[in-house]
Parts: structure tokens; sequence; C-alpha cells
């Protein structure tokens, strides 16, 4: 049974089509435009009741949130691909631990950057520009913890790739391109060098190929 992912447009579904890829799991997509309001529509929300994206459906099972997606994947598919959960207890607890530092520390303030400076001029809404500074100043004091964390680890959870650090990708790329701040990552020598690994690796550079972002 093929796996349907819903709006291969936008970020957060890149993070499970990139977890997909990884771990060799077979999908198709399902385009949703948020913008022309097809996450708002009866069929959607009988899938995903807030109509946020992504959900999959797998034959007669559905699944939402992206960290919770990726997370099933890894651990239903875990002999298959790319191991991303760690080989050992203590190895998985670091996974999990830095999932949840990228979920709570790492991505707000990042998409509330997006929102202000990509989305909002789409949805006629002025950037708050003191919102954008604080934005930019709580991010700065994350990626100063990663610096001293991969300056003594090749990846967050360890010495392999893993969702801690996939899960970074969607919306680390912004930073990179569209809003314009890569020097966020490049003033960090460890930080500039994790960025270059885990953003070079095939399946994230398929995903962007196959899946232009909807911003």
């Amino acid at each position: 049974m093929v796996v349907k992912v819903y709006g291969p447009a936008y970020a957060s579904t890149k993070r499970v089509i990139t977890c997909f890829v990884e771990k060799e799991i077979q999908y198709e997509v399902v385009d949703v435009n948020v913008f022309k309001g097809q996450n708002t529509t009866p069929e959607y929300l009988q899938l995903q009741p807030f109509g946020v994206l992504p959900v999959i459906q797998d034959g007669d099972y559905t699944l939402y949130e992206s960290r919770a997606i990726i997370r099933y994947y890894a651990e239903k598919y875990k002999s298959q691909g790319t191991e991303l959960l760690g080989t050992t207890m203590e190895e998985r607890g670091l996974v999990e631990q830095w999932l949840e530092v990228e979920a709570h520390n790492f991505q707000p303030p990042l998409y509330d950057l997006v929102v202000q400076v990509l989305f909002g001029p789409k949805l006629g809404v002025v950037p708050d520009q003191k919102r954008i500074k604080e934005d930019e100043e709580k991010l700065a004091c994350v990626l100063d913890v990663y610096e001293q964390r991969l300056s003594t680890s090749k990846y967050l959870a360890g010495d392999s790739f893993s969702l801690a650090d996939l899960s970074h990708l969607p919306f680390g790329q912004f930073l990179m391109t569209g809003l314009g701040k890569e020097y966020m990552i490049r003033d960090r020598k460890h930080v500039s060098a994790w960025w270059d690994d885990i953003s070079n690796r095939p399946s994230w550079k398929k995903v962007l190929q196959l899946y232009p972002p909807a911003v």
C-alpha cells in the first residue's frame, strides 16, 4: 500500500517526505493549496480536523503532525533504509531530546519569521519589525546552544544522522534562501558545517527538486 502525503509544497510536509526517502518508503503526494483554502474543505477536515498540513493516509490508517509521522515510520521501518532513531536506548533518548528542542526552541521563532516575512505579504499582513527582531534574537540564542553541542558532536544526537537533524531541514532552508538570513548559520562554524552536511543529503536535494516551496 502506497502512503498518501498531503501538501508537498509546504515545509512540514517536506519533513515527512524526506523521512520517507531516507527510509525507502513508497508514497504519493496529494496537492493541497493553503492560499486557496483547500485545507479548510470538509473533505480535508475529515482527515485533519485542525486544517493543518501534513496528514498521511496509509490504507485505512490516518496520522497527522509531522514529527509524530516521522517517528512512527522510522520505527515501523526500522530495519529498512537509513537508521534514524539510534541503535541503543541512550541514542534514542538523545534523538528524542533534540527533536523536542527543534519543535519547541528552534522552529517557533523561525516559523514566526517565515509568517512575518514571507507569508504575511501574500496575505496582506504588514510585517511587525519589533516581532521580527525578537524572533531573530530568540533564534540566535538557540543556534548558540547548537554551536556548542556541534563542537563536540558531528550531529545533534551523536555521530550519526537522525530524525533530530532531518527535522531541521524544512525550516532551516528558509534561513538560507527565502528569508535571506543565512548569516545566522554561516557565522557559527560548527552549525555551518552541520548544515552543509545535512542539507546535501541526496534525500533532501531530491525533495527540494521535486517539490518547490509554496513561497
